[in-house]
């Protein structure tokens, strides 16, 4: 299904190019994508078809663009496991795992968490998000482990996605980093942007971006003979921007244990224990789990809270730490 949105050009984005302030605002669309819309007569600039991507724009300038479905783009059903924590006629709570991609995209198009909910809902899901995100309302990282709501109509998926962009939300996760934060908890109210050096990923912005807050709480510290400093944290969400946690905790100088991309890759070791070496090695992905996932019920009207145990790398890293802090 296709969509129509539109913007007006604030102070902040004054003389940028009309490719880099859509896909600033329009986070889940590539650049290279919005530039195909901007050259296929998808994009308005003041009610004026404009098929130049690298036209400045202007303050009080009105853009509208049609985003359209990728061409040609068929979503196989598959055959794929999922976890189902909850289910009723409405909605479906799913504990993905890590390595799945939510939906289909670039360079993703199969076994994602849409291919195996094809399969198993076909046509008895929301489709306000279009045919590549069927029952999708909000999501999570590849490498990120944990709780998906899944509306199966379009009334309860415009009810929740009020709740989000309301910020009604509980969302909470769990994570392992490397050291200690301080302070031991707080709130992180930062801009959030697309990094300038590599559009793949998100910084804390100064001028430009979207507001994110997280608050967080330290858990327990890992002090542990022949192991580097740990701490357990807890993060709950007040707004959902790309790869937020893992941006904020790089921002607050931590980084996520097994984070390839935000995490610190200059950890020297002079002694390390064994086990804990071996089950480092064997971590997927950064140590990351949507752990508590609550909101209003679109239907009952009433609160509902969910919790998901840990994806079992994370879960045996942990076990571990515990048992050698004794």
């Amino acid at each position: 299904m296709d969509k129509t949105i539109e913007f007006s050009v604030n102070k902040k984005n004054n003389g940028e190019r009309l490719d880099v302030f859509l896909s600033k605002e329009i986070t889940h669309l590539t650049r290279s994508y919005i530039k195909k819309l901007i050259e296929k007569n998808k994009v308005k600039l003041n009610r004026i078809i404009n098929t130049s991507p690298s036209t400045k724009i202007k303050i009080n300038d009105k853009i509208i663009i049609d985003i359209i479905e990728e061409e040609n783009l068929k979503i196989v059903p598959s055959k794929i496991k999922l976890i189902i924590v909850y289910e009723d006629k409405d909605l479906l709570i799913v504990n993905k795992p890590k390595g799945m991609v939510v939906h289909p995209g670039a360079g993703n198009y199969k076994n994602t968490l849409v291919n195996a909910l094809l399969y198993k809902y076909k046509n008895s899901l929301s489709n306000i998000n279009g045919s590549t995100r069927p029952g999708i309302v909000h999501r999570i990282d590849k490498d990120t482990s944990g709780l998906l709501v899944v509306a199966k109509n379009n009334l309860s998926h415009s009810n929740l996605g009020e709740q989000f962009s309301n910020h009604a939300i509980e969302r909470k996760y769990q994570c392992l980093v490397w050291g200690v934060i301080r302070p031991l908890s707080g709130r992180i109210k930062t801009l959030i942007s697309r990094n300038k050096k590599n559009r793949q990923l998100m910084t804390v912005s100064d001028i430009n971006g979207k507001k994110a807050i997280t608050n967080y709480k330290t858990i327990k510290v890992f002090n542990i003979k022949d192991v580097p400093k740990i701490s357990l944290i807890e993060c709950n969400l007040e707004t959902g921007r790309t790869h937020q946690i893992r941006v904020h905790l790089k921002y607050k100088g931590a980084s996520l244990i097994g984070d390839k991309q935000y995490g610190k890759s200059n950890i020297k070791f002079k002694k390390i224990n064994k086990k804990f070496f071996n089950l480092l090695s064997k971590l997927e992905g950064q140590a990351l789990h949507a752990q508590t996932l609550g909101f209003i019920h679109p239907t009952t009207k009433k609160w509902v809270e969910f919790k998901s145990s840990l994806a079992p790398d994370f879960k045996k890293v942990l076990d571990l730490l515990n048992n050698l802090s004794g």
